[in-house]
């Protein structure tokens, strides 16, 4: 694959997507990109304020509305005034924060970046016409799915391994839902993608020194947000992409570069996991 940018982009004209965390950093770009190419845009955020000030900024073409990823309520909320959208890019997420709880009572991470993910593309997928682009990172390769304690109720919490969980969560749920499409006949694509070691504020919510360290690191290491987002961008529109595919940046340890296809390991590819990762996740979320 030659180095694939933002010029590279399809017409986007008649295209809906959705774009979960588009008030800042990857969502961000993603939903400029996507607008610039003639999509319209529907900005996912649970800071409206923030989400409006990027919306005005891109134009006519980007709309705000509130979705809290933290809060199934707000999730139904959301997914019921949806009428149709073409791409969903399930973006949205937290890193390593201290244990925390959802409303709904999960731990905020797998709650946040999985399950609220997981019943929002579910609540939606009977309207989703083209794609679901779910955002994972390098990060599922320190992940467990520790499917008697998913939500830390009994284990120790350590922060770092809980956003693995999440990570690795995100990608057994995309895979998982492509065989579901592809058993049913469906012609909408799951695709999978990670952003390499980008600059965003992500990195700066763990309320702890680690804040520190990676603000010094992120000019050094870290690539722009907007060579970050490419490989969301590329698994949202490039006529390329397979069912089932991941994508990500292409040097250096996929931490930096421009988006290709790229593996999990293989734990992001034990079926029988994700199957039951996915009914303990219908359950939790009141879908089945």
């Amino acid at each position: 694959m030659t180095a694939w940018t933002t010029g590279d982009i399809p017409d986007q004209q008649g295209r809906t997507v959705v774009v979960t965390g588009a008030n800042s950093g990857l969502g961000e770009h993603t939903a400029r990109a996507l607008a610039g190419a003639g999509a319209d845009v529907i900005l996912a955020c649970r800071d409206v304020a923030k989400g409006e000030a990027v919306a005005a900024s891109i134009g006519s073409r980007a709309q705000v509305r509130r979705l809290d990823l933290a809060d199934l309520a707000s999730v139904r909320e959301f997914a019921g005034g949806i009428e149709k959208v073409d791409v969903l890019v399930n973006n949205a997420g937290v890193m390593a924060v201290p244990l925390r709880r959802t409303a709904d009572g999960f731990e905020m991470q797998i709650g946040t970046n999985h399950l609220g993910h997981f019943a929002l593309t579910n609540l939606m997928l009977d309207r989703i016409t083209e794609r679901v682009v779910t955002v994972s990172s390098a990060a599922h390769k320190a992940g467990r799915i520790d499917l008697d304690d998913l939500n830390w109720e009994r284990r120790r919490y350590q922060r770092w391994l809980a956003y693995g969980q999440s990570k690795l969560a995100n990608l057994l749920f995309a895979y998982e839902l492509q065989r579901r499409l592809t058993a049913q006949g469906s012609t909408v694509l799951s695709v999978a993608a990670h952003p390499g070691y980008a600059r965003t504020n992500l990195q700066s919510h763990t309320e702890s020194f680690q804040d520190w360290v990676m603000k010094l690191g992120n000019p050094i290491l870290g690539q722009s947000a907007e060579m970050g987002a490419l490989p969301s961008l590329y698994a949202a529109t490039s006529p390329d992409v397979v069912p089932g595919g991941f994508y990500g940046p292409d040097k250096l340890f996929e931490t930096r570069g421009h988006p290709h296809r790229v593996r999990s390991n293989a734990r992001s590819q034990d079926v029988a996991v994700a199957r039951q990762l996915w009914d303990l996740s219908e359950q939790l979320c009141s879908l089945n």
